[in-house]
């Protein structure tokens, strides 16, 4: 199944292609990388019990899915980019998977073309893959058609405030960096190219999945842990990062701050047809 071929094959996909290869050396297996992850990944196997069927969107090189596979759940795990799908492809399966993972090249425009594949369990989107998309009211309806009722969501996105972002930028007397989340559509540098991308409420989020899911809760992915371009400052002091990720852990559920991680994880429920 192909559907991101074309004029529908979108300047997003066609980026991540080219930093396919490099994506795991520079995010996945980076220090803050697997911090990040494994905050999500946790909520991952708190929501979704062994046996679960899901959908991921925008699987990137399929850690995700492949985490989830070994731990007994069977994931049919989506993205744009044809070479990020061609590389989960490729890895190996692991011995002691006691799920599956099935790779498809779909985009979250078109995730109505999964309807063959439904119901699902549940769904989940790591790391910003949703802040490439403009409306994600379509995305909405379209989980609601292929979820069944009751079923949860995690979409981990970022956030529209990050603090240490923020004082990051500020501090190096960059202004127009420290507050671009404000601004609801901005821009990515990535590989050699430069996307659009946009940075919803959380209040939009939910106005967006209202008529089909009912929000249940929220929480911050990397309030202490810094964003990952500052991997280099942070990972040659991994006593630090260890303390980062002890605070992410004791505050990431408060008031005010659950919004002011680096991402941050919605969750939701299919409400009843």
């Amino acid at each position: 199944m192909n559907v991101a071929l074309g004029v529908t094959y979108s300047a997003a996909a066609a980026a991540f292609d080219e930093v396919a290869s490099s994506y795991d050396e520079q995010f996945t297996h980076s220090a803050i990388g697997r911090v990040q992850r494994a905050q999500v990944q946790s909520r991952l196997l708190a929501t979704f019990w062994p046996g679960s069927r899901i959908l991921e969107l925008n699987c990137g090189t399929g850690e995700d899915a492949r985490f989830l596979a070994k731990r007994g759940r069977s994931v049919v795990a989506c993205d744009a980019s044809a070479a990020m799908i061609s590389l989960a492809k490729s890895r190996r399966p692991d011995e002691s998977m006691r799920g599956s993972v099935e790779y498809l090249q779909v985009a979250n425009e078109y995730l109505d073309l999964l309807a063959v594949k439904k119901p699902f369990d549940g769904a989940f989107s790591n790391f910003s893959g949703l802040n490439c998309v403009a409306d994600l009211e379509p995305v909405a309806r379209s989980l609601a058609n292929l979820i069944r009722p009751r079923g949860r969501v995690l979409l981990c996105v970022w956030s529209r405030m990050c603090v240490v972002e923020l004082l990051w930028y500020l501090l190096r007397g960059q202004p127009t960096k420290a507050v671009r989340r404000l601004f609801r559509k901005s821009s990515a540098r990535l590989g050699q190219r430069t996307i659009p991308v946009f940075y919803p409420s959380v209040g939009e989020v939910r106005r967006c999945f209202a008529p089909w899911f009912r929000f249940s809760s929220r929480r911050a992915i990397g309030l202490f842990v810094p964003p990952s371009y500052l991997d280099g400052a942070i990972s040659k002091h991994n006593k630090i990062l260890k303390r980062l990720e002890s605070l992410d852990r004791q505050f990431a559920k408060w008031p005010v701050l659950r919004d002011a991680g680096d991402h941050v994880l919605l969750e939701f429920v299919r409400c009843n047809p």
